[in-house]
């Protein structure tokens, strides 16, 4: 009888584990899936038209890059009770902390355009006018958040999260039509043997652009921001910080491998084309096209997934950026700024809330095709340029022993965490010297 209490005992243990994890899991999955936005849709689909499969081995090194980034706010959040903005005047001064809070709104605000951009263009595909998409999304995204209720927001969001699978099967649609010789063992040496040579018309400035686009649109400075925001605004303790852990690297995984499969999907139809390499420029010619590179029945329901797709990236990413930038002004003005307290309580965190959809949203309808194409590539290569300061503040407060007490970066950590930093101003270098010098890369 002792083994079976003690089996007893064991279950409720575990099972209570899994009630608190699930409690807790929320801000690493929303902030990773929310990454997949319209700007990240449309550069995971100029690569894969563009270079194939030899871009994939970099999701190898984004993955752990992504957790060991936002791994850190969750444990920042638990232990200061404090947004990043808070946390950086608090750490660093005001100077520091308003070059922070601008570098972030500017960027915020540029990315998105980008994503009205995205849901404009995907409804468009179902006949939707621009003016009428505009008005619709930006009623809904105010409606999620002024419930009062961070709990509301959150479980609303996870499943719009849901949506961003569809194009797993559209991946596999495309490799069961394309015209990939080798089918999933060309997949494999994508991440193990790439061969960035035979990218057809790529130089140099043009790999490197893709390679900073694909980083920029995975950790951005946003995420840093938004993610230790909600783990205060929902209240996570240092009880709860390796559960949020899970729930972070849980959320890497998901979104690099969902960007893994958009990869796969139009490099096997759009570059390996039996007529030679088919050029896109953002998610929604990708999806026009589709039934026009994919024969028979897969084509249009593939259209079909990249549309709904590439609008659900849109609604995430609009919805987690514009929250980002209101929890950061109202830490840094003294404003209420909690999803649980109501319009009435917190006026000022819901109007920026507010202004910043209106604003992206009445670019996004005044700017051409062409624009809109250039400033989706453009808005994530800007992100992994202003992305090192951020990372560079990050370790800083997390190396603060007086403030983070036993939850300090370990060393290998901080090996990690600086060598991500240094791989990230490399890259932005290279890219810089490449735009400034084009002959120096051959």
């Amino acid at each position: 009888m002792y083994w079976i209490s003690k089996l007893i005992h064991r279950l409720s243990r575990l099972k209570r584990r899994w009630m608190i994890l699930l409690a807790v899991i929320g801000p690493g999955i929303i902030t990773m899936v929310a990454d997949n936005d319209a700007g990240g849709i449309s550069t995971y689909a100029q690569t894969g038209a563009k270079t194939g499969f030899n871009m994939l081995w970099a999701f190898i090194l984004l993955v752990p890059m992504a957790y060991f980034i936002q791994e850190m706010t969750v444990r920042l959040g638990a232990v200061t009770k404090r947004g990043h903005a808070e946390a950086i005047f608090d750490g660093f001064g005001p100077v520091w902390g308003w070059f922070s809070v601008f570098d972030l709104v500017l960027i915020n605000w540029l990315t998105l355009v980008t994503e009205y951009i995205g849901m404009t263009q995907a409804l468009r595909i179902f006949g939707v006018p621009e003016l009428v998409t505009c008005i619709a999304v930006t009623a809904l995204l105010m409606a999620i958040v002024i419930t009062g209720k961070y709990w509301t927001f959150e479980r609303l969001t996870l499943f719009f999260c849901l949506f961003n699978m569809v194009y797993i099967p559209a991946a596999f649609w495309a490799m069961k039509t394309g015209n990939v010789h080798d089918g999933w063992s060309a997949v494999g040496r994508g991440f193990f043997t790439p061969s960035l040579g035979d990218a057809k018309t790529l130089g140099s400035a043009a790999v490197l652009t893709l390679v900073m686009a694909n980083i920029g649109t995975t950790i951005t400075p946003w995420h840093i921001f938004f993610q230790q925001s909600a783990v205060v605004d929902k209240g996570m303790d240092i009880k709860d910080i390796k559960y949020g852990k899970i729930d972070t690297i849980f959320g890497a995984l998901l979104t690099c491998g969902v960007a893994v499969f958009i990869i796969i999907a139009t490099a096997a139809v759009f570059y390996y084309h039996p007529g030679g390499a088919i050029s896109v420029e953002s998610a929604a010619e990708t999806a026009n096209r589709m039934p026009d590179v994919m024969p028979g029945r897969f084509g249009p329901w593939a259209k079909g997934l990249f549309a709904v797709g590439l609008f659900d990236a849109g609604l995430l990413g609009a919805l987690c950026i514009s929250l980002a930038t209101s929890w950061a002004l109202g830490e840094v003005f003294g404003w209420a700024h909690s999803l649980n307290t109501s319009v009435r309580e917190a006026p000022w965190f819901y109007f920026a809330y507010l202004l910043m959809l209106l604003s992206a949203g009445v670019v996004s309808l005044v700017s051409s095709t062409a624009v809109q194409d250039a400033i989706t590539i453009f808005v994530q290569v800007v992100a992994v340029t202003l992305l090192p300061a951020a990372l560079v503040f990050l370790v800083l407060l997390l190396n603060d022993k007086p403030l983070m007490g036993e939850h300090v970066n370990t060393r290998g950590q901080n090996i990690a965490n600086w060598s991500i930093i240094g791989f990230v101003i490399v890259v932005s270098t290279a890219f810089g010297l490449s735009v400034l010098f084009p002959k120096l890369f051959g």
